[in-house]
């Protein structure tokens, strides 16, 4: 560099003033050869802070706002809807110490009162601390369940007052429900029958103070029909014992005199009331003992009977005829089966006479006979058959003696007027009605049996009728059977008897009568084994009647006075 300076050397003393340039030759058009100067873009003006930032971080920035707002509106919603439970976070002294006691009162059972323990009250404290606490509602809840059941138990004992302030509790704080529902109705219910209880009641008592302990009225059985409603019942049970001890009595009584079967009488109605009565085994003792004694009696009596009537000895004066032998087994035991078939036998030996002497035209003597067999088996199907052929032979006697001219033929009985002839067909067809269901000798009158012999009334002839009569014993066996098979024990046991009635000396009933009481045996083991041991009584006392000495009656008496 030269010390000097030239004439273009700038003079930095001297200012120098900016100018345009020349405006009028500037060309907008080529800008960069106007000047020479390299083109140089400049880009537009932008807001502060922003002309530092490129393009692709903007547009990255731009959705944090809404994620944001987002992210506050979800912890808005969960502290709103979590609010019991951030409130259970935090410390609650008060209500967690009442909603812990009431939920221990509730555990213990101390569902209501008046003195701020219970568990209502105390879940109603904790629902007044916190209205919306669910914990506290839920509790609330279950004390209207407790209170439900507690009043179901009520109802169930008896307590009938108890249950129906128990079940007002729980609707008042489970705002009702077909359960509340159903448990007012049962409770409504049992008071009706409550009434009727205490009817019993005093009917039991009448009857006990007038001496009647047996039968569908006896205090026995009044007082049995309130313990079933009543299990707990007191009075009722207390006038049970009352009749217990006066059986007990009077069977030892009947013992003392070697009354049998007044005896035996007793002591089954005792077992059947009360089986685990203290005085039973000693009755039992005594009974065996008594009947030990006259069994060598009874025993030839039987056989003598029997042996009567195979030589045809059947009825008459003397004390070697069947009728006598078999009037003597049941003067020592009434009940005895084969006493009862013997006379059965006798029944149908003087039928058979009767018959005979229809025959030879002796209408006195077989009138006389039958007589004698309806003594002995009023009911009897042949003897009703009999009677009506006897009725016919005399209808038949009577118009010969006021016609004497006519032919016998034309008197006969089957000569009926039309009118009699539609009875006797229309009493046929009841009949017939009757023993297709099964009512063989009830009802009276519209029974299979009377609806017969009422048809034989009018025409000792009719064949139908006398056929229907007769097949009767054969259908009255099929109906055992069947109810026997379908475990319909009472019916199959009314089978039994019509059986009896209708044929009593037929060959099949001892077998019947054995099935009849295994059935009854085993219904008393199946009672007995769910603890049904007033029904399993009665089921054994139906076995003893039909088998007194079977071994499972001894086995069953004996577990019944053993007690549960």
């Amino acid at each position: 560099m030269s010390g000097h300076r030239g004439e273009q050397d700038v003079d930095f003393h001297v200012r120098t003033e900016p100018t345009l340039g020349d405006l009028d030759h500037l060309d907008v058009r080529r800008p960069a050869e106007a000047d020479g100067l390299p083109q140089v873009t400049v880009e537009p003006r932008r807001g502060p802070g922003s002309a530092a930032q490129p393009p692709m971080r903007r547009r990255r920035r731009g959705w944090l706002i809404p994620l944001l707002l987002l992210l506050l509106i979800g912890a808005a919603t969960s502290l709103w809807l979590g609010q019991n439970r951030l409130r259970a976070l935090l410390p609650r002294t008060e209500f967690n110490d009442v909603l812990g006691r009431a939920q221990q009162a509730l555990q213990a059972g101390h569902l209501d009162g008046h003195d701020g323990t219970s568990a209502r009250e105390l879940f109603q404290a904790a629902i007044a601390l916190e209205p919306d606490n669910d914990r506290a509602r839920r509790g609330l809840q279950q004390v209207g369940q407790a209170e439900l059941a507690q009043a179901d138990a009520a109802l169930q004992a008896g307590r009938l007052d108890q249950a129906t302030q128990q079940a007002a509790l729980a609707r008042e704080l489970l705002g009702g429900g077909r359960d509340i529902d159903r448990l007012d109705h049962a409770i409504s219910v049992a008071r009706v029958a409550k009434v009727k209880t205490v009817d019993l009641i005093d009917q039991a008592q009448q009857a006990l103070a007038a001496g009647k302990l047996d039968g569908e009225q006896g205090a026995g059985t009044l007082y049995r029909r309130v313990l079933q409603a009543e299990p707990g019942n007191a009075v009722a049970a207390h006038g049970m014992d009352q009749v217990g001890d006066a059986l007990a009595a009077r069977a030892r009584q009947a013992l003392d005199a070697n009354d049998l079967p007044t005896a035996d009488a007793s002591i089954e109605q005792l077992a059947a009331l009360q089986p685990n009565n203290g005085a039973l085994p000693a009755l039992r003792a005594a009974q065996a003992r008594a009947h030990k004694q006259d069994s060598g009696a009874l025993s030839a009596a039987l056989a003598q009977g029997l042996e009567a009537l195979r030589a045809g000895r059947i009825a008459g004066p003397g004390s070697d005829t069947a009728l006598a032998h078999f009037k003597a087994a049941l003067a020592l035991d009434p009940e005895n089966p084969q006493a009862r078939a013997g006379l059965g036998k006798v029944a149908q030996a003087l039928t058979v006479q009767a018959h005979a002497a229809l025959d030879a035209g002796d209408t006195a003597q077989a009138g006389s006979l039958l007589d004698q067999a309806a003594e002995l088996a009023p009911q009897s199907a042949d003897l009703a058959a009999a009677r009506a052929r006897l009725a016919s032979l005399l209808a038949r006697s009577a118009r010969s003696a006021a016609a004497p001219s006519a032919p016998l033929a034309s008197a006969t009985v089957g000569t009926l007027s039309p009118q009699q002839a539609a009875t006797v067909a229309q009493l046929v067809q009841r009949a017939q009605a009757a023993t297709r269901r099964g009512d063989i000798m009830l009802p009276p009158g519209d029974c299979a049996y009377d609806l017969y012999r009422n048809a034989l009334a009018i025409d000792g002839n009719n064949a139908a009728a006398l056929q229907g009569m007769q097949a009767l014993p054969a259908q009255v066996e099929r109906l055992f059977n069947q109810a026997l098979a379908n475990r319909q024990l009472a019916q199959a046991d009314a089978m039994l008897g019509n059986l009896a009635a209708l044929s009593p000396g037929d060959a099949a009933l001892p077998a019947l009568s054995d099935r009849m009481a295994t059935a009854w045996l085993d219904e008393a083991d199946r009672q007995l084994a769910r603890g049904d041991r007033i029904d399993a009584a009665q089921s054994l006392a139906h076995a003893r009647k039909l088998a007194p000495n079977h071994p499972r009656v001894i086995d069953l008496t004996a577990r019944l006075q053993d007690g549960p």
